[in-house]
C-alpha cells in the first residue's frame, strides 16, 4: 500500500525557558561561540593525541555523532608535534588542552588549532606569559578558554577561602581575564567547573553577573554514564533555563561519543537546537496488552540511525495513546493482538501484533526519505500508540 506522504508535516515551534543572555562572539575556528550563534556541543578525545590514527579516527566518530568541537590533550612533546596535521585533518575545530608546561600553548596556537584551553592554576608562571600568549594568539587568529577547574585552583585562593568555593572559581576566573583585557585581548571563553552540582551553577551565575564573556558549561569528574548523566543535566538544564551557557560538554567516564549523545539530545529537549528522531514512551503499567518496553527499544533500535526529525512515542493504554495519536505523523494503536497504523490521524492498515514493528520501521523510514529529498528540517511528530 502506497504512503500518502504529500500532506505537509506536523510543525512544532519548541519554546525555549529562558532569552539567552547576550554575550560576546568569538571563533574557535569555524565555529562561533557566544553571541546568538547555537549553542555548541563539544567532547574530548581518549587516545593518545600523538597517535595521530586513532586521534583521528575517534573525532571522525565524534563528528558524527553531532560534535562540533573537540578537545585533545597535549602533556608531552610528541603530543604537540601532532597537533598540526590533527587540526588539518579534522573535520571540526580542534581545541588543545594545556596544563603544566607553557611552551605547549604556543605550540598549539602555531598549529593552527581552533583554540587553545589553558588552565592558569596550573600552568608555571601563567600570569607573567599572558602578553605573549595574547599576542600569539592574535597573530594566528586563535581563541582562548580560560579554565578554571576545582582540583586545580591557585593555592592563593584556596589559602584565601579554605575550599573552591563558587567564590574562589570566579573570582580566579575574572582574575585571568583581566589580565588578558589589559592586553587588548578578549578573544577568549571562560569555565569554573566543579564536581558538585550546586558549587559549579552558582559559580557560573555569579561570573555570568560579571561580565560579557562567553561561557563554557561542564561539571568536572561529573564520574560514571548514569551518574554523570544526571549531574551534568542538573546543572546545564538549571543554567540553560536562566539563560547561561554558550557551548558545553558532558563529562562522562564513558566513551566520548556518549558525551556527544547526552549532550545534543540536552539541547533538543530544551529547544535549544533543532530536534532529530525522538523517542517517547510510557513507563508502561497494569494497562497495558502489549510488552511495551519491548516494543520500545525495537523502535529505537531500528531507527537509531535515522535523522529525519520524527518523533516516536511508545504508549501503552488509551489513557494518553489517543491524545498522542492526533498530533502524530505517523502511528500505531495496538491490542488484541492487532496494530492498526495510523498516517496522519488515518487508518492506512491493520497488522498483526508481531508486525507492527517492521510496518512502523517502513512507514518511518519512507516518511525520512521524502523530507530528506525535499530538504524538510522541520519537527515532526511519530507516534507509536499501544493499548
Amino acid at each position: 500500500m502506497s504512503i500518502a506522504l504529500g500532506m505537509p508535516t506536523v510543525r512544532r515551534e519548541d519554546p525555549v525557558l529562558a532569552i539567552r543572555k547576550k554575550t560576546r562572539e568569538i571563533q574557535v575556528g569555524k565555529v562561533a561561540v557566544g553571541g546568538d550563534a547555537p549553542i555548541s556541543v563539544q567532547s574530548m578525545t581518549t587516545t593518545k593525541t600523538h597517535d595521530i590514527g586513532a586521534t583521528l579516527q575517534q573525532i571522525a566518530e565524534l563528528t558524527a555523532a553531532g560534535c562540533d568541537i573537540v578537545r585533545v590533550a597535549c602533556p608531552t612533546d610528541k603530543d604537540a608535534e601532532a597537533l598540526p596535521v590533527i587540526a588539518q585533518q579534522s573535520h571540526i575545530p580542534v581545541i588543545a588542552d594545556i596544563h603544566f608546561q607553557p611552551k605547549y600553548v604556543f605550540a598549539a596556537i602555531k598549529a593552527g588549532c581552533g583554540a587553545v584551553r589553558v588552565n592558569p592554576g596550573n600552568i608555571r608562571k601563567f600570569d607573567d606569559q599572558v602578553a605573549d600568549i595574547c599576542k600569539a594568539a592574535s597573530d594566528y587568529g586563535v581563541s582562548l578558554r580560560i579554565g578554571v577547574n576545582a582540583g586545580s585552583l591557585d593555592p592563593r585562593l584556596l589559602d584565601k577561602y579554605g575550599t573552591a568555593t563558587p567564590e574562589a572559581l570566579v573570582e580566579s576566573a575574572v582574575w585571568e581575564a583581566s589580565l588578558f583585557e589589559e592586553c587588548g585581548f578578549h578573544d577568549f571563553k571562560i569555565s569554573v567547573k566543579h564536581h558538585d552540582v550546586v558549587t559549579m551553577v552558582q559559580a557560573y551565575r555569579l561570573l555570568s553577573e560579571r561580565g560579557d564573556w562567553p561561557l563554557h558549561l561542564g561539571v568536572t569528574e561529573a564520574g560514571p554514564a548514569f551518574q554523570g548523566t544526571i549531574k551534568s543535566c542538573a546543572a546545564f538544564g538549571t543554567l540553560l533555563a536562566e539563560g547561561i551557557g554558550d557551548t558545553i560538554r558532558v563529562s562522562l567516564s564513558a566513551p566520548p561519543v556518549e558525551e556527544v549523545k547526552v549532550g545534543s539530545k540536552l539541547l533538543e529537549f530544551m529547544g535549544l537546537r533543532p530536534r532529530k528522531m525522538e523517542i517517547v514512551s510510557c513507563p508502561s503499567c497494569g494497562r497495558a496488552q502489549v510488552d511495551v518496553w519491548k516494543l520500545a527499544e525495537s523502535v529505537e533500535e531500528g531507527l537509531k540511525d535515522l535523522k529525519a526529525p520524527l518523533r516516536v512515542a511508545v504508549m501503552g493504554c488509551v489513557v494518553n495513546g489517543p491524545g498522542e495519536a492526533r498530533e502524530a505523523d505517523l502511528g500505531c494503536a495496538s491490542g488484541n493482538g492487532k496494530g492498526k497504523i495510523f498516517v496522519r490521524g488515518e487508518v492506512v492498515e491493520t497488522v498483526p501484533e508481531d508486525q507492527i514493528v517492521e510496518t512502523l520501521l517502513r512507514y518511518a523510514n519512507d516518511m525520512a526519505a521524502k523530507m530528506e529529498s525535499e530538504g524538510e528540517t522541520a519537527q515532526g511528530g511519530v507516534s507509536v500508540m499501544t493499548f
